[in-house]
């Protein structure tokens, strides 16, 4: 009956509702054979300072006597089930467990705001908690994605209830999605619509592949500027209009998570958790790079290993994008955060996989490593340049430093058959996978080696137009022929020195494009493989168009591509990899 009015109440509201999503039949049940057990409050309204009303689920065990700390997970994702499973799960550790809606979901009647107030909203939530009859003073957070991102907002003001945080794949709102190094990209266009359509989660939207599919190829074939996918999908998209107005990574994207100097007051302990192809990687990993750089006493851990977006949340699969994962790879995420809130909560020992600060697992070899920074995660550093030299469809990757000459490349925007792509599926290929790109390839590897860390680069390029976006690909050519591909850097060239602020080349000028922000990984390489970098223009229906006129990207059309795209990569760019002795 309780749910039946809220049922009603949600009609009569006027909202919109995913009947998907009403709690129904599993949600019934597993309160069901919880209620003898555990202490549940499933209705939770906590207000915030400016009024606003959030949603929170709490269960305790009712055994409890004492004061003990509460655990927090902050979700866009409004799933009752799974926050009754998610809150019990904490409950089941000793805590009290804590699952709160962001703004707008469940029971809130307030609008949704993806990521812009979560800052505010989680610390009220904390205070909420700290001040409970039950709580020891003490609170923590964990969780993915998004949840990863709620904890790292919470700290740009810092409660001081808040003992710790265990973000995985955090996201940072306009550093990895919906724009990474200021490239806007498709790929999570619907998202928007998934969070923001009702007070639940709008999931036929969200699995409507054929619709997004159809929707970016109709946006590129047609060259029509990027501001105007929504009108091409049919249906407007406030919250990707207004993102699209902020290309620069300014102040709107700032006050969302710690930016800079904010990173020195964050003196908590934290355990990161990534994925060598996580797709946000470079949104987590920014994170832990700015804690140390404002911080560098930080107590700060990271565990990485090869796992994508959704397996670093629980700690891995066997087969990942068709390659077989290390066996000692494969973890419990869950049973790993639970040890280390043990352990900063209650005294208990570290886990066991956190030898030093940084840890690692080294695909290939079966093992795991450890540093006590990132930068000791390799030993030394391969520095190739881009050799002109040509053979069998091959430019080389060199490590003589007396190359001379330049590399021309032309690429014809308007031209819609014409597309390149380096995002990494499947993970093995057997033929060449960067389509029309320039490919350096190094000279066979006479040992074997680890790389280990993120490559970077000093790209020394001449070009016709005031802008340009690129990608960075970064290959093993196995003995065999084919390619493992190992990381990837995308950036649009005009932003690449200052991700806050636009800086226009200047056309036959010759411009340094230094870079560092690419997908971390470890692997190790066989003697006979050779390194195989691919560089190349980036246009597909996954990214803006970049027609470089230096416009507004989002407004540029076909018309503006104008004469074909010419570039001339010199010699003296190079590609730094770092390395770790096996």
């Amino acid at each position: 009956m309780k749910y039946l009015l809220l049922l009603l109440l949600l009609l009569l509201s006027g909202s919109s509702y995913c009947f998907a999503q009403y709690p129904g039949h599993g949600y019934d049940s597993l309160r069901k054979t919880m209620e003898s057990t555990y202490h549940i409050e499933d209705s939770i309204l906590i207000t915030t300072p400016e009024g606003v009303t959030l949603t929170a689920t709490l269960v305790s065990t009712k055994t409890l006597r004492e004061k003990v700390p509460g655990i927090l997970f902050y979700t866009i994702y409004t799933s009752p089930e799974r926050a009754l499973r998610e809150a019990k799960s904490m409950a089941d550790h000793g805590y009290v467990g804590i699952v709160a809606n962001a703004r707008g979901k469940y029971l809130s009647r307030d609008s949704i705001r993806p990521y812009e107030k979560e800052g505010e909203d989680v610390n009220t939530v904390i205070d909420w908690i700290s001040r409970q009859p039950w709580c020891n003073g003490a609170v923590a957070m964990y969780g993915g994605s998004y949840s990863g991102f709620a904890q790292w907002a919470a700290t740009k003001h810092l409660h001081p209830a808040l003992k710790t945080i265990v973000p995985y794949v955090a996201a940072i709102p306009g550093q990895g999605l919906p724009m990474e190094n200021n490239v806007f990209l498709t790929a999570n266009y619907q998202w928007a619509f998934y969070v923001t359509n009702n007070h639940f989660t709008d999931n036929p939207v969200n699995n409507d592949n054929n619709r997004w599919q159809r929707m970016r190829a109709n946006w590129f074939d047609s060259g029509a500027a990027f501001n105007k996918i929504d009108s091409i999908d049919g249906t407007p998209s406030p919250w990707w209009q207004q993102w699209l107005s902020h290309p620069d990574y300014d102040a709107y994207w700032q006050a969302m998570v710690p930016w800079k100097q904010d990173f020195a007051a964050i003196h908590i302990p934290v355990l990161t958790i990534e994925g060598y192809y996580d797709d946000g990687q470079i949104s987590g990993l920014e994170y832990l790079y700015s804690h140390y750089r404002y911080n560098p006493s930080a107590e700060h851990y990271l565990i990485i290993g090869p796992y994508d977006h959704f397996g670093t949340q629980t700690g891995g699969t066997a087969i990942l994008r068709g390659y077989k994962v290390d066996s000692v790879a494969l973890i419990d995420t869950r049973e790993i955060t639970f040890q280390w809130l043990g352990h900063i909560l209650k005294g208990a020992p570290k886990p066991a996989i956190l030898k030093d600060k940084i840890n690692f697992e080294v695909m290939d070899a079966n093992k795991w490593r450890h540093a006590p920074a990132i930068e000791k995660m390799h030993d030394v550093t391969l520095t190739f340049h881009l050799d002109p030299s040509y053979d069998k469809g091959f430019h080389r990757l060199s490590r003589n430093a007396d190359v001379k000459g330049s590399v021309m490349q032309t690429v014809n925007l308007s031209d819609k058959t014409q597309t390149s792509s380096y995002y990494p599926y499947p993970l093995v290929q057997s033929s060449f996978p960067g389509n029309d790109g320039l490919a350096f390839i190094s000279d066979p590897l006479q040992e074997d080696i680890i790389i280990s860390g993120s490559f970077t680069g000093n790209l020394y390029v001449k070009c016709n137009k005031k802008d340009f976006d690129f990608h960075v690909a970064l290959y093993e050519v196995r003995a065999d022929g084919s390619y493992f591909q190992l990381s990837h850097y995308l950036a649009r060239a005009s932003y690449i020195t200052d991700r806050t602020t636009r800086k226009l080349l200047t056309p036959g000028s010759t411009h340094r494009l230094p870079f560092e922000r690419s997908r971390m990984i470890c692997k190790q390489l066989s003697a006979g493989s050779r390194i195989m970098a691919v560089i190349d223009i980036d246009r597909n229906p996954f990214a803006q168009v970049n027609y470089g006129t230096g416009k507004d990207v989002s407004k540029e059309t076909i018309a503006d591509a104008g004469e074909p795209l010419q570039l001339e990569w010199l010699s003296s760019s190079t590609i730094d990899i770092p390395v770790l002795r096996p």
